[in-house]
């Protein structure tokens, strides 16, 4: 394992200059047809079978090992955000208004390094590997689409396991790798609220019917549903991003606006959460004698790790670092990710990987999706050798 450790190092040159090559050229959505030339362009000679998305700019690529076995996936997203850059990275985007903020050219890249240290060693493989070169992780269900195009059965046979990795420009140092068994990331879902009322002048409301109010009551009553309506040890996160009514401050508007974003950590709570603060929204409007029209939308599911597989990763982890890469996370973070998808047909691990720039607090780093986000290259050999490392050792099972 340290000697894997040791080849992915020797390949840092390359990887970086890949990363900062896909940085440069940020995409966003499920269509990213110049991320998808430069990653088949990286994967040229390798001896890999590889095909394309129909409904989206992905790449799959099955390596096949010297023997026969079962078959593994190995995961990265591909996709960028609307986001100005402001960071101190080495290269800048050349696409205004989008950037690699959240760290998926890394992600892109350790997979190219993953896949030529398994390519060095395809002697001693007993198996394939897939790997999952993925668009639209970023609201898009890029996952999904893949899923339902086949990647989980890519090498004729569905893989028994799974595994990707997420860098961090903040919380983690450089390199350090962390997991957890069971919910490792949160759902996400979103709400949408349309208050209707009745416009007028704002000297005299009471012969209006002022959304407004109902508005900021309704913001408050749903922080009051999340702390009174689910325990406390599975929490619920419901925070109001973005609010519109009105267009000059003496008229009372017909309507109000609130979108939010709704983060639970089980299960049981996503079941339960979207009836019961529609419950609260219609109620506060009905009370005030207006009305509500709600939408919501539900998105990514928990991301849930295989126990048995996080052993694996701890285990594996520990010898490829020496015993000093690896530390167990504590709690589940409030981020959500599409990789939940494969992680419900297929037992497997997501892993999170720091990539704080040295120097730097990784306390008060400015974390991802922010337009200061930078990440320290150095964990792009490690991310790489842990997913070659971890499809090597579920392989080497049978």
């Amino acid at each position: 394992m340290t000697t894997l450790l040791d080849d992915a190092r020797a390949l840092a040159p390359d990887l970086v200059a890949l990363r900062r090559d896909l940085h440069r050229i940020p995409e966003r959505g499920l269509q990213l047809p110049k991320t998808q030339a430069r990653v088949l362009e990286a994967l040229r000679g390798l001896g890999l079978e590889i095909s394309t998305g129909e409904s989206l700019s992905s790449v799959t690529a099955v390596l096949r090992g010297a023997h026969p076995g079962p078959a593994v996936l190995l995961r990265a997203d591909m996709d960028a955000l609307p986001v100005t850059e402001q960071s101190t990275e080495p290269v800048r985007s050349e696409h205004e208004g989008v950037m690699h903020a959240c760290g998926h050219d890394l992600h892109t890249a350790g997979l190219v390094g993953a896949a030529r240290l398994l390519a060095a060693r395809r002697e001693e493989i007993a198996g394939s590997v897939v790997l999952m070169f993925q668009p639209g992780e970023e609201g898009d269900g890029g996952a999904r689409l893949m899923i339902g195009e086949g990647v989980l059965d890519a090498a004729g046979e569905r893989v028994v396991a799974a595994y990707g990795l997420h860098v961090a420009s903040a919380l983690l140092p450089a390199g350090l790798l962390t997991c957890r068994a069971g919910t490792m990331l949160a759902a996400a879902d979103e709400l949408f609220v349309t208050i209707r009322g009745r416009g007028g002048h704002g000297s005299m409301p009471h012969l209006a019917a002022d959304p407004v109010t109902v508005m900021a009551e309704t913001i408050l009553a749903l922080q009051s549903a999340v702390t009174r309506q689910f325990d406390a040890l599975d929490p619920v996160v419901v925070s109001v991003g973005k609010v519109a009514a009105g267009t000059v401050n003496n008229v009372i508007p017909d309507t109000a606006r609130i979108e939010a974003t709704v983060r639970t950590f089980s299960e049981e709570a996503h079941a339960a959460v979207e009836p019961r603060l529609l419950r609260v929204v219609e109620r506060v409007a009905d009370a005030h004698g207006l009305t509500a029209e709600i939408e919501y939308a539900r998105g990514y599911p928990t991301t849930d790790n295989d126990p048995v597989e996080v052993e694996r990763v701890e285990r594996v982890i520990g010898a490829l670092t020496g015993g000093r890469g690896y530390l167990p996370l504590p709690r589940p973070l409030p981020g959500a990710e599409d990789f939940s998808y494969v992680l419900q047909q297929v037992p497997g691990a997501y892993l999170g990987l720091g990539a704080t720039p040295a120097g730097a607090d990784p306390a008060t780093a400015p974390y991802n999706h922010s337009p200061q986000a930078t990440f320290d290259e150095s964990a792009l050999p490690v991310g790489a050798a842990a997913l070659a490392a971890l499809a090597l050792d579920r392989l080497a099972q049978g």
